[in-house]
């Protein structure tokens, strides 16, 4: 072909030797021609059509190879294969630059190849995350190792064409770059290690609630990598914590709890222990007057008289046999009024205890779980429950304990003022 172009402008009156110039560089202008004719049958029409086909079709899948480019990445290679394979006869006689030329393509087909498999794997990524199975096995980690693999190949070839030695022969040497390469890939090998046993153990996985008081991290997984494990925090913020970090720390993570059928109330009401005593008669008529109290002052009276009567003990003194106390009437009532209340399930633990005296009072604990796992609501559901329980404790005979505030210490101080005075 070169040389017909040579001949026919010889033929019109060329010199020879600009003639074999000149027929070079009309070769080069057809092959860039070519290249582009080749790039605009791929890009314009190809990968037109078959967009056009994906976006009309039922599945939403093939979706993914759109969003990340994959058949215009693919595309790319038609130009470089007809440069490639038409270069060496335009340079015909011209070696080194004939073997610079297919070099330099063999180079830019590695770096398309290596940016096609990438939109593949980001798509095989999307595809894999429109499955609900996604959220409790991630996949990202391992196609994070896939791609590393893939561009250490790719060098490897590269370094190799530019060399002019055959990947094996570099890949020989490397044995003694191993502890260099562990070096400069620790996080990597330590996040894939780390992944693995991430995923096979369920420890961790995209959109759970995790909290890890070392990273001031409090938030939702937004995504697991093979060197990193993104939270946002509730405020918005984003933390960055190491995948191996997942492994070697401990961190709490609410899972558990979201897949649960309630979220756990658990706080203690501290009773002030002077005001604790028995009942008399004029509290249990105040009591009795409480409707949630009705049958339990009916049952506790009746088993407390049996009791104290079985014992023959004497009844003039409380302190003799069994009373009720104001302090366990109060807790009974907190059963009763949770017992009642809409929002507490009742088919998971529920629990009203009394804890050991501390010098904060005596604490009356509450461990329940509440229907709705909406933090916002749950709060809310919580903040009733207590106000409640709070405001009715002067009902019992009983004081809420608490530090002396500025006003405690100014109203013990007044009468002595008035004392002075």
């Amino acid at each position: 072909m070169l040389e017909l172009i040579a001949q026919w402008l010889t033929h019109i009156g060329l010199d020879e030797g600009w003639s074999n110039l000149a027929a070079r560089g009309v070769f080069t202008g057809v092959i860039l021609l070519l290249g582009l004719f080749a790039d605009f049958i791929a890009r314009g029409l190809v990968v037109r059509s078959l967009s056009s086909a994906i976006r009309n079709s039922r599945w939403r899948w093939d979706d993914a190879l759109l969003r990340r480019n994959v058949l215009r990445r693919i595309s790319h290679f038609a130009p470089a294969i007809v440069i490639y394979l038409l270069a060496p006869v335009a340079l015909e006689g011209y070696d080194s630059a004939s073997r610079l030329v297919t070099q330099f393509m063999l180079i830019i087909m590695i770096v398309l190849g290596l940016l096609v498999i990438d939109a593949i794997l980001n798509a095989v990524v999307d595809i894999y995350r429109s499955y609900g199975r996604s959220r409790d096995i991630p996949i990202r980690s391992f196609v994070q190792v896939i791609k590393l693999v893939a561009f250490f190949i790719g060098i490897i070839f590269i370094v190799s064409i530019v060399l002019g030695k055959t990947p094996l022969y570099l890949l020989s040497g490397l044995g003694a770059l191993t502890a260099v390469l562990m070096l400069i890939f620790k996080d990597a090998i330590l996040g894939f290690v780390a992944g693995i046993q991430l995923t096979a153990n369920r420890m961790v996985a995209r959109g759970d609630w995790i909290e890890m008081a070392k990273y001031g991290a409090d938030g939702d997984v937004l995504e697991v990598t093979l060197t990193t494990v993104k939270v946002q925090n509730w405020d918005k913020t984003i933390t960055t914590i190491p995948t191996y970090a997942l492994i070697s720390d401990a961190f709490k993570n609410w899972r558990g709890m979201a897949e649960s059928d309630g979220r756990r109330i658990k706080r203690a009401i501290n009773i002030d222990m002077n005001t604790i005593r028995l009942c008399d008669e004029a509290m249990l008529e105040r009591f009795g007057k409480i409707q949630l109290l009705g049958n339990y002052l009916k049952t506790k009276r009746e088993e407390i008289a049996a009791f104290n009567a079985s014992q023959a003990f004497d009844a003039e003194d409380p302190v003799n046999g069994r009373s009720l106390t104001n302090v366990g009437t109060y807790r009974a009532y907190i059963i009763a009024y949770l017992h009642q209340h809409p929002m507490i399930n009742l088919d998971m633990t529920f629990l009203v205890r009394q804890l050991a005296p501390t010098p904060e009072g005596l604490p009356l604990e509450i461990y329940v779980f509440s229907r709705d796992k909406v933090w916002a609501s749950y709060e809310a559901i919580q903040a009733d429950i207590f106000d409640h329980l709070l405001a009715v404790i002067p009902e019992f005979g009983l004081r809420v304990y608490q530090q002396p505030a500025g006003s405690d210490f100014r109203s013990l101080a007044a009468p002595a003022s008035r004392q002075a005075v």
